[in-house]
């Protein structure tokens, strides 16, 4: 008998054995119809006792009828419809190629249809602006030659009264007098064309429309085709430690406008903001030496003198706990509703930034210094090679919570190494210089009547939950959107006074301070 190496496996027949399993030698001439397994005839009084058997030449024709069957269905069927399949698969992989190259060109040549359309646009509205010009000029220096003629009559009358009054005879007296009563009428100022350009602040959509539908299959979606929804970002990854799972923040889209929330007047001057986790701020004033916690509706919630002038506050994101920086060149922490020295610098700190890391970022003049909560330094800005300090004067500094990069409003004042051009300094973590924003795209921005643009003039600087920067442009008296790149994306508000202060609190509400005490709550984005 066959049997298996494995003691209690079933014994098998392997194809093309023609000797039976069970017994050895023996030739395998019957078939079981019970068992549907070939035996021999000895198999008949022991593994197959009384199955029902056949001869097995007599399942030999039935077979070749089956093999025959099979043989011609596959030819005539089966491997002709495959080779219809191969040839069917290579005109889709033509068709596939030919599309995509069809849809490009065609999407290529819709773009450059765009750009000769925006371009012939372009030189249509600026020859209209040539023309008006021109048009202008004329009507101007007609208008100026009008008053300079006029002007030279009045002083030629002017000339004659007097002589008239000194020596002129009664007739001349009277001539004189009924010529200025009937002197010429100062020339009609002329009506000049005029014109406006309000640029589109949210040119998205219209763009996509112009451009046309994109539309694809669903086969298609979650396999890296970015979607175009206006003002969509694609979930950004959030740093994990080791053994953490990936998290990602949620899908962020910028809303068609700025929502202002609400709106309030503080009872006290303020130079910066800290949004609390509950709803409410912490301000400061750096002329002042008290710290105001305020509610939504500007409400002093609590009051925390301390011995000498504040100059900048920050709220610690792993604490939430208040740190200050004064003028007596001492760091102190809001503990108990008292502010609890911790260390002091050497050097009069201008603006302060408690990190996630724990540590504490101190701007000072010509350099920003990394410290431990004990005031141990980490690190400091590095030489730049060039002379000028990598930030010259710092006035306010902002952590991302996505790259932990560093953002710092630098007003780069001439008599500490700058160049007088305010500008704003993002560097990674270790003070190595990513970026200068300095604001120049932002006079594209500016309608008709501040085309020439007031100089970009930051005040405040804070990331957003998505690595965004939001900034406060004091002389333009705006906040503006820009990437964590330093790509401008749009003016989020403008407000008839200028931008002092900015923060933004966990769900991306911006709190805004225009003209010292005036503050806005400002929502421009959605989750």
């Amino acid at each position: 008998m066959a049997v298996s190496n494995y003691k209690g496996q079933i014994p098998f027949r392997v194809k093309g054995q023609t000797s039976c399993i069970h017994h050895k030698g023996t030739c395998l001439d019957v078939y079981c119809e019970e068992c549907k397994e070939l035996a021999c005839m000895k198999c008949l009084s022991t593994v197959h006792q009384s199955h029902t058997v056949c001869d097995l030449r007599e399942m030999t024709l039935q077979k070749k009828q089956d093999i025959q069957s099979f043989v011609n269905k596959t030819e005539k069927v089966d491997l002709v419809q495959i080779d219809q399949y191969i040839t069917s698969t290579d005109k889709h992989l033509k068709d596939n190629t030919s599309n995509i190259e069809k849809l490009s060109h065609q999407l290529k040549t819709q773009t450059n249809k765009l750009k000769h359309d925006l371009d012939l646009l372009t030189v249509q509205t600026l020859s209209l602006y040539q023309q008006m010009e021109e048009d202008n000029t004329k009507l101007l220096q007609t208008y100026k030659q009008d008053l300079e003629m006029y002007s030279t009559q009045l002083k030629h009358q002017v000339q004659e009264c007097k002589i008239a009054l000194q020596r002129g005879s009664d007739i001349q007296v009277y001539d004189t007098g009924h010529e200025i009563q009937s002197s010429a009428t100062l020339p009609v100022k002329p009506t000049l064309c005029t014109a406006s350009f309000s640029p589109n602040q949210n040119p998205q959509g219209h763009l996509e429309q112009a451009f046309g539908e994109v539309n694809t299959s669903d086969q298609c979606q979650g396999q890296g085709l970015l979607g175009s929804s206006t003002g969509q970002r694609l979930p950004s990854t959030q740093h994990r430690s080791k053994g953490e799972k990936e998290l990602t923040s949620p899908v962020y889209i910028l809303l068609p406008q700025t929502k202002v929330l609400g709106e309030l007047i503080s009872p006290c001057d303020i130079t910066s903001v800290c949004p609390t986790t509950d709803g409410q701020v912490w301000t400061s004033y750096f002329y002042s030496n008290t710290l105001t916690l305020l509610d939504r509706k500007g409400q002093v919630i609590q009051e925390v003198t301390h011995h000498a002038e504040i100059i900048d506050i920050s709220l610690s994101p792993t604490t939430n706990t208040l740190w200050v920086c004064d003028k007596e060149n001492n760091i102190t922490e809001l503990v108990s509703g008292g502010l609890v020295h911790i260390f002091s610098t050497r050097k009069t700190p201008q603006c302060i930034c408690i990190t996630a890391s724990n540590h504490v970022i101190v701007g000072m003049a010509k350099h920003l210094s990394k410290l431990t909560t004990k005031g141990k330094l980490v690190c400091t800005t590095p030489a730049t090679g060039t002379g000028k300090p990598l930030v010259c004067r710092p006035y306010r500094i902002s952590e991302c919570p996505v790259t932990h990069n560093v953002a710092v409003v630098d007003f780069d004042n001439k008599n500490q190494g700058g160049e007088g051009k305010p500008r704003v300094v993002v560097m990674d973590t270790d003070f190595k210089e990513l970026f200068v924003y300095d604001g120049e795209v932002l006079h594209t921005y500016q309608p008709p009547s501040q085309s020439e643009g007031e100089r970009f003039n930051p005040y405040g600087v804070v990331y957003d939950s998505v690595g965004n920067l939001v900034i406060g442009d004091f002389n333009n008296k705006s906040v503006v959107l820009s990437s964590g790149c330093g790509e401008f994306l749009r003016i989020l508000h403008k407000d008839g006074y200028c931008a002092y202060a900015i923060g933004v609190d966990k769900k991306d509400v911006l709190w805004v301070v225009f003209g010292v005490n005036k503050v806005k709550l400002l929502q421009y984005s959605s989750v």
